[in-house]
Formats: structure tokens, C-alpha cells, sequence
């Protein structure tokens, strides 16, 4: 609770700076706090927290994804000098509200009861709501905040419609105690029914089809730094949290419910490589993919072994550093060209061959492509679930979706690459901190890949 504590100080801090009109400050505000926030995540709990744990528990597993998703959203802030010079007049509430957004994420980690896993939905949504129109003069981006805001209520109206009926069957709100009456009434109809409806609600805020209606839209209507927040630091707290809650609360029902899951899988695999293979905007593209990475992440839920939690952790990092490496180059291009067509990207390796190479090495990690950070977080996934009842199938449908994926990322590549003309001035220069970040991350995805174990014992496991 100290780094949830940190990090929501630094939010307020970083809003007020904007009304002393200081607004300029709060990036390098957010930074600091976030590295503060990021260096306490590495001691152990302070002991006067103790008294909340029945509500939220930082175990180990809860600092592990706190530190993942402290890491991605100190680069998305590196990135905000420049996403973010057209709303100096109210930069401060951006980095405010991508703070407070981390806050409901940092609660979804620890949750130890459905009042505080509503908090934590709640918190981080609604930040998303403001964020998602924050270019209030484009159309488009209102159209994502309205769909984003009216779709989200509609979620939460399943999630609150679940956590009364789990509460009417099982007489608790507590994990443990819910997990308890799984096991003891594995065929009650108030509970299961319940148990559906949570589950339909959560992957509705991790874009799992038939559930990603909105995703599209509203990735494609956002400004891009809050696309890019959207599709990693959101993923990364709505799938452990759904992870969290079916492995422990829901664990005794697991066979009423991991076939329904397993639905949800194949139509997202499937439906959503396709859909991406159709468009022909770069953004739109990048969010159809987003939805098809909901569809391997979720094969964690399949052959459970004690190393599952460590597969999702590292596959959702290794995702999330490549979210940041094709958005850096994504947010580089459309503040020149104010568009994310295919073709606007033609010929980006000419002149920024750093920014080209680190985008094309996130798309293939993103792919699966072997020696990046992606292989080995897909390599593990698939071989757990091979273990479980239908996981032969399910990773064949896997496998088919990443041979789709490479197909839109490669038209992407190809863009970049392989145009001798491009049509980039080069006196239009990227700054000093990107080709830092660009750096990080093509290192990262790179010495992942090669080393995966680096991993664990960069986050003491």
C-alpha cells in the first residue's frame, strides 16, 4: 500500500501543478514519483498496513506486476514530452489521470475482496473515460470517449449484477471464503451464474471477443500515448486481475467455467487476426492486434502448473515493451503527418533507422518471431497448455492466429524498410529521449529473448 500510496500523491502533486500553472512540470513530477514508487516496490510492506490485508495483500506476486507496470508507465511518461506538446493547456491532468489510472491498477494486484476489485475496476476506467477524448476538437476522439464511457457502464452493470449474486450464494465478499463455497457447492446455479457474469465483464475491460467491440474505436480515436497506457498498463491490471480472481475465488468451479472461457479464446484468436489482416491503418491495426494478444494471454488459464503466474508476468511484459516500442515510432509519425496510414510510414528507416529498427523488432516479438522477448513469453504459454484437456486444439488456433499476425505486421515493416524514397524531411529529427527509449526496449525484447531467466532474478524470483 506505500506504492499505491506514492503514486497517488504524485498524481495530486502533478494535478496541482497545473493549477499554479506549472502544467510543464508534471511530467518530470510523475517521473520522480513513479522512480520513488518503483524503489519501494523492492522492500517489504510496512507493517502498520497489516490491518488491511482481509481487503488488499501485497504478496509477492502483487509486487511483481506493481513493478512491471510502474516500469511501463515511467517510458510511456519519457514519451509524453513530445506525444504531448499540442495539450500544454492541460498536460498536468493527463499525467494526473494516467497516474490515478495506475492507482486502480496497482489495487487490481492486491485485491483480496469484490468490494476492492470493484474499486479497482472503477478507478481505473474511469480516468480511461477522460483520457480517451482528450483531443476535444477531433471528432474521432470523442466518438472513443462516449463509446469507451457508455460500454464501460454497461460492463460494470455485469461485474455489480455478478458480485450480488457471488454475495447471495456465497454470504461473503472475501476470496477465500468465495473459493470455500466453490468447492462445497460446485453445482449452485445463483453462484455460477454469477461466476459467468464477472467473467463477461472483465473481458470485456481485457478486449476479449466477443467482448472487444469497443477496443477498435476507441484505440483508434485516442490520442496515441493513452492508446498505447491502454493497450499495456490496462492489459496488464484487467488480465491478472481476472487471472487472481477465477485461479482463487472461482477455483472450485473451474470446469463450469474454463469451457465458456475457451469459447472466448477461439473467437478472439481467430476473429481478431483476421480483422487485423483486413485494415489498412497502421493504429487500427495495432488495436485489432492488442485484442488478439488478449487471445494468448489468456491460455494461462489452461494446464495450470506454479509456474503459470511467472509465464503471464513475463509474457505481459515482454508485450508491453513492444506496446511502447511501435507506439513510440506510431506517435513519431502521426504528430508529422497527422495520419497512421500504412503508407505514411514509408520510407521512416531512411531517416530514423532507430525508431524504424525498434518498432519492427516489438512487431516481431509481438509475432512470436524466435530471439525476441515474444517467443519465449508465447514458447511457455503454449507448452502449459498443451498439458490441459483441450489445449491441443486451442494452441493450434494459437498458432494459426500468430501465422495471420505476421502477415499485418510484416505490411507495416515492408513500409518502413523497403521504399527508397522516403518521404520524411531530415531536418525533422526525433528527440534525445526517444532514441533512449528505443534503445531500452530493442535491448530488452533482444537480451529477454536470449535470456529469459535475466527476468526472474531482475524481479527477485
Amino acid at each position: 500500500m506505500s506504492v499505491l500510496i506514492i503514486v497517488f500523491l504524485t498524481a495530486v502533486i502533478a494535478l496541482f501543478s497545473g493549477v499554479f500553472e506549472q502544467g510543464k512540470f508534471a511530467r518530470y513530477i510523475g517521473i520522480l514519483g513513479l522512480i520513488i514508487a518503483l524503489w519501494v516496490s523492492f522492500m517489504p510492506e510496512a507493517a502498520f498496513f497489516g490491518q488491511y490485508r482481509h481487503m488488499y495483500d501485497y504478496t509477492a506476486n502483487t509486487a511483481l506486476f506493481t513493478k512491471i507496470s510502474i516500469v511501463t508507465t515511467l517510458l510511456l511518461f519519457f514519451l509524453g514530452g513530445f506525444a504531448f506538446s499540442n495539450h500544454r493547456s492541460h498536460q498536468s491532468e493527463l499525467y494526473a489521470l494516467m497516474l490515478f489510472a495506475l492507482c486502480g491498477g496497482i489495487i487490481l494486484f492486491g485485491f483480496q475482496n469484490l468490494v476492492t476489485l470493484f474499486l479497482g475496476v472503477e478507478i481505473l476506467s474511469i480516468p480511461l473515460y477522460v483520457m480517451a477524448g482528450a483531443n476535444k476538437t477531433d471528432l474521432r476522439s470523442n466518438e472513443a470517449s462516449i463509446k469507451y464511457f457508455l460500454m464501460g457502464a454497461f460492463a460494470t452493470g455485469f461485474l455489480l449484477f455478478g458480485i450480488a449474486f457471488i454475495y447471495g450464494s456465497a454470504g461473503s465478499f472475501d476470496l477465500y471464503k468465495i473459493q470455500d463455497f466453490g468447492v462445497s457447492n460446485p453445482k449452485d446455479v445463483m453462484f455460477i451464474l454469477g461466476v459467468l457474469l464477472i467473467l463477461c465483464a472483465l473481458a470485456f475491460k481485457v478486449a476479449l471477443a466477443p467482448f472487444h467491440m469497443w477496443s477498435p474505436d476507441v484505440y483508434y480515436g485516442s490520442p496515441s500515448l493513452i492508446t498505447a497506457f491502454m493497450a499495456s498498463v490496462v492489459k496488464i491490471s484487467g488480465f491478472f486481475a481476472l487471472f487472481r480472481l477465477m485461479t482463487i475465488g472461482f477455483g472450485g468451479v473451474t470446469e463450469e467455467w474454463i469451457n465458456v472461457f475457451g469459447v472466448f479464446l477461439i473467437i478472439t484468436l481467430l476473429l481478431a487476426n483476421v480483422m487485423g489482416l483486413a485494415q489498412t491503418n497502421a493504429k487500427r491495426m495495432l488495436a485489432y492486434s492488442s485484442v488478439s494478444h488478449a487471445g494468448y494471454i489468456g491460455l494461462v488459464f489452461f494446464g495450470m502448473t506454479s509456474l503459470s503466474t511467472y509465464n503471464l508476468a513475463f509474457y505481459l511484459f515482454a508485450y508491453a515493451l513492444s506496446t511502447v516500442g511501435v507506439f513510440m515510432c506510431l506517435i513519431y509519425v502521426e504528430k508529422l503527418k497527422r495520419e497512421t496510414s500504412f503508407g505514411a510510414f514509408k520510407g521512416l528507416a531512411k531517416t530514423e533507422p532507430l525508431l524504424a529498427t525498434a518498432a519492427a523488432i516489438s512487431m516481431l516479438s509481438m509475432a512470436g518471431i524466435p530471439l525476441t522477448a515474444g517467443f519465449m513469453g508465447k514458447f511457455a504459454l503454449f507448452s502449459q497448455a498443451m498439458n490441459s484437456d483441450h489445449g491441443v486444439f486451442l494452441v493450434l488456433v494459437a498458432v494459426l492466429g500468430s501465422a495471420l499476425s505476421i502477415a499485418y505486421y510484416l505490411r507495416l515493416i515492408i513500409s518502413m524498410f523497403f521504399f527508397k524514397e522516403s518521404t520524411f524531411k531530415s531536418s525533422e529529427k526525433v528527440t534525445l529521449t526517444y532514441n533512449i527509449v528505443a534503445v531500452f526496449v530493442i535491448a530488452s525484447i533482444i537480451v529477454l529473448g536470449v535470456f529469459p531467466d535475466l527476468f526472474a532474478r531482475q524481479f527477485g524470483l
